[in-house]
């Protein structure tokens, strides 16, 4: 009962201790929120003043006589258009009533201020001065006027509130009818007297506390607002969906080195080149874009196809070489890829880099055909580019026909061994169990259309409804790069929807989410390098998909591989804010990482990825990760590792700048800093750097190393039977090094005899003797005790062995695993049970 009661206690104490500081965080916020606002009242407040005195140096300020006067004089020429005017209405006649639609506040009676008795006072003297005919009928038409009527109060209200760029501009005595007509159409506000304008002022500006106090939501309502308006955004353009309207497919070329990759994309690239024009193909950043004239250009060979079915807008072809990464990017949990062209050349089959790309193909699970390139190197083979592939190797000799046939047959096998059915394009009826495959040529250019062809029939058939073009925003950035005159620039490639300047834009960036505003977008020119500034061409808005380069502020720290958003709305920016976040925490936490490794720096989202892949391989522990350039905290994390593990007390750096500064601070740490710009070089360093240290530790701590063995004393070959006892052993198990302490098992105990100082084997000194060997050795006594002796303390019945120690079974765990076998290793389980070791 009292531990029931005891726990009801802290129960009601923490709820009030977290109900006193949820009031505490809410009392700040609304404190924060008034702060604002009463910073913003002074801020209008100065701007007020100052655009007075800004007015009384340039001559524009009027005074609220000159208003009336102005007003007045207009409403006299409205009068003479036959215009009804609410102040001029005569006595008997219906004055027409303006509508009003917000609270009216009823007028104050006080005491004039001291501005309009000088203003009155004014219009006293105003007679002796010299005036024009219409200021004279003014002022005459004051003096008679008993009152100011509410109706020209509503008037110099209009006047009053003009905003300030309207009030910056000087205004004449006698106002135009068209702005008098304006005046008429503005809404009539109440204004206050004019000596109590600060007072109203101030009173409204309280109001505006109090409705936004009252109506302020809480972050969460804000955020579940928001991302159900997000929501039914999506949802809306899902709905809009046409399948009519296509965009490009982006088409991903892999492959292993050397097998044609690249010169398949300089074949596509000059694709109708007459004149020196390359029929429209604009190479983009880090993609190629070919148009559908291009396509229906290099299609028109093709047997059996329609040129007018081509529905797709063109094909955007990212160039794999210059962004080996490019298979590691994701985008909102799909792969950036829509259809694949695997290159395998037809000479050497499935190569290493072949099959590791089919994997990455078949995990991903992204649709490819096969192009079995270089069928240019078949024997006897005659080019024809112009020409069906298919009609033409029929058409080619026999003998090339059969080693085509047979070199093909033996692929299929390899392609079958890594559990796939592949067939020829132009016999392959089930594209759901067989790859197709289509014959080319990059050098000569021969399938390339029947290859373009087959990639064209997918995408609008199989793939269809993934290429259908949306309005939701999916776009990730490729490359952060930096430019002469341009600056910091991200190249995107715009999958769906569509990018427009002045949009507000929100990435990942390395310390935290960016917010920025697009203030240009790139396209390089048809035929340009992209190398300078004047090879682009700008646009205002570019609709996916395609590659593009993004200017705008802050990009330096952006992170490649993660997703951009666009806000519509300023109440969305902390929301997508956070989403960005999210993206940068999500992929990091995901990385399955070590309590004991190497600390792994990269450049992008996925060079990091590709770099922990490879290093998985290799057998390379990773206990961080991290993107962007090395900083000292990730040399103080990495320096962590020096308690635990001192050779995993190094940072791999790929592809990412060190300052002079964090490499000082790393050598004092003791932390070695590794950087290459080429995944492979980055492992040969560590590799090494770790052999080296191994050998070290080895060499500091070969005195304790104890290596396991068992000998068996030759009675026939005793020399010496006591200090140093001398004679032949036969090595039954294990090691015998030069230094081993050396114990005879006897029936009753252990009887230590002391040290091996020399082996001898064929009357030569050796260093060690293995299972197997028959030695001569010399037994010092080491002991402190009284020395042995043969015969009588033990004989050629009893055992040697190694003498081992907790201390030396753990230095041979730790720094010679690797010297010691799995007998070696049973061995000294067998002799911690005779030596009584734990």
């Amino acid at each position: 009962m009292l531990r029931k009661k005891e726990e009801a206690e802290n129960e009601a104490r923490r709820l009030a201790e977290e109900e006193e500081m949820r009031q505490e965080a809410a009392r700040k916020a609304r404190e924060e929120e008034e702060k604002k606002i009463l910073e913003k009242k002074e801020e209008a407040k100065r701007k007020k003043v100052e655009l007075i005195a800004r007015q009384k140096k340039e001559g524009t300020f009027l005074t609220k006589k000159q208003k009336a006067q102005a007003s007045e004089a207009a409403r006299k020429l409205l009068q003479n258009k036959d215009l009804i005017v609410p102040s001029l209405v005569q006595d008997g006649e219906e004055k027409p009533k303006k509508p009003y639609y917000g609270k009216k506040k009823p007028p104050k009676k006080a005491a004039p201020s001291a501005e309009k008795e000088i203003d009155e006072q004014a219009v006293d003297e105003a007679p002796n001065e010299p005036s024009t005919a219409a200021e004279d009928q003014v002022e005459e038409e004051e003096r008679h006027s008993p009152e100011i009527d509410e109706t020209v109060d509503d008037w110099e209200k209009i006047v009053e509130i003009e905003d300030e760029s309207e009030r910056s501009t000087p205004v004449p005595v006698i106002a135009s009818v068209e702005s008098a007509k304006a005046e008429l159409r503005t809404d009539g506000n109440i204004k206050a007297e004019p000596g109590e304008e600060e007072e109203t002022e101030s009173s409204e500006e309280e109001d505006a506390v109090s409705s936004i106090v009252s109506s302020k939501e809480t972050k969460e309502a804000v955020f579940a607002r928001v991302r159900a308006k997000l929501s039914k955004r999506r949802e809306t353009a899902e709905a809009k969906k046409n399948v009519d309207i296509l965009r490009s497919p982006i088409i991903c070329v892999l492959g292993h080195v050397d097998t044609g990759k690249t010169k398949m994309l300089d074949t596509i690239r000059r694709t109708n080149v007459q004149d020196g024009e390359a029929g429209g193909i604009t190479q983009q950043i880090g993609a190629t874009r070919v148009p559908d004239q291009a396509i229906r250009e290099r299609c028109r060979m093709v047997k059996d196809f329609n040129l007018d079915s081509i529905k797709i807008p063109g094909f955007l072809i990212i160039d794999t070489p210059g962004h080996e990464s490019f298979a590691n990017l994701r985008n909102r949990g799909s792969s950036l890829c829509d259809i694949a062209i695997l290159v395998v050349d037809i000479m050497h089959g499935l190569e290493p880099q072949t099959i590791e790309s089919l994997k990455l193909l078949l995990k991903r699970q992204t649709p490819f055909v096969v192009a079995l390139n270089k069928v240019d190197r078949l024997y006897n083979y005659e080019s024809n580019p112009r020409k069906d592939i298919w009609q033409h190797l029929k058409a080619q000799p026999q003998n090339t026909q059969m080693e085509f046939k047979e070199r093909f047959n033996k692929i299929v096998g390899e392609f079958a061994e890594q559990g796939l059915n592949v067939a020829l394009s132009n016999k392959n009826n089930d594209f759901d169990e067989y790859i197709s495959v289509v014959p080319t040529s990059a050098f000569l250019g021969d399938g390339i259309g029947n290859l373009m062809a087959h990639i064209v029939e997918q995408c609008q058939n199989r793939l269809r409804n993934n290429l259908v073009f949306c309005e939701e925003l999916d776009c990730t950035v490729m490359e952060v790069r930096s430019l002469p005159g341009l600056g910091t620039t991200i190249d995107v490639i715009l999958v769906n929807g569509t990018l427009h300047t002045n949009d507000a834009i929100v990435l990942t960036g390395i310390d935290g989410a960016i917010i920025t505003t697009i203030r240009d977008l790139l396209m390089p020119q048809p035929l340009k390098e992209i190398r300078v500034k004047n090879d682009y061409d700008h646009y205002k808005e570019i609709r996916g998909s395609q590659g593009v380069k993004v200017l705008a502020k802050n990009l330096e720290k952006a992170v490649a591989g993660l997703p951009i958003f666009v806000a519509h709305s300023p109440d969305e920016l902390d929301v997508l804010k956070e989403d960005a976040e999210e993206q940068l925490h999500k992929a990091l936490t995901s990385i399955k990482k070590k309590a004991e490794g190497v600390y792994v720096q990269a450049s992008t989202l996925g060079s990091l990825e590709a770099l922990l892949e490879f290093l998985k391989t290799q057998k390379i522990p990773y206990s961080n990760v991290n993107i962007g350039p090395v900083h000292k905290k990730d040399v103080q994390k990495a320096a962590a590792m020096l308690v635990h593990n001192a050779e995993f007390a190094c940072i791999l750096a790929f592809d990412v700048p060190v300052d002079r500064e964090v490499q000082l601070f790393a050598d004092r740490e003791g932390v070695r800093i590794f950087k290459a710009d080429i995944i492979y070089h980055l492992e040969d360093s560590f590799l090494k750097y770790r052999e080296e240290l191994r050998l070290k530790r080895r060499k500091d701590h070969e005195h304790l190393a104890i290596f396991p063995c068992k000998l068996r004393v030759l009675p026939q070959h005793v020399f010496n039977a006591r200090n140093p006892i001398v004679c032949g052993v036969s090595v039954e198990a294990g090691h015998l090094k030069k230094g081993t302490p050396i114990s005879a098992k006897t029936k009753d105990e252990c009887i230590f005899l002391g040290t091996v100082m020399t082996i001898e084997k064929n009357h030569e000194q050796v260093d060690f003797a293995k299972a197997g060997d028959e030695v001569c050795v010399k037994i010092e006594n080491t002991t402190g005790d009284a020395p042995r002796l043969y015969g009588r303390h033990f004989t050629h019945e009893d055992p040697l062995i190694s003498r081992l120690t907790r201390e030396s079974i753990d230095v041979c765990k730790t720094y010679f695993r690797e010297d010691l076998s799995k007998a070696d290793w049973q061995l000294v389980i067998q002799l911690k049970k005779n030596l009584d070791i734990l």
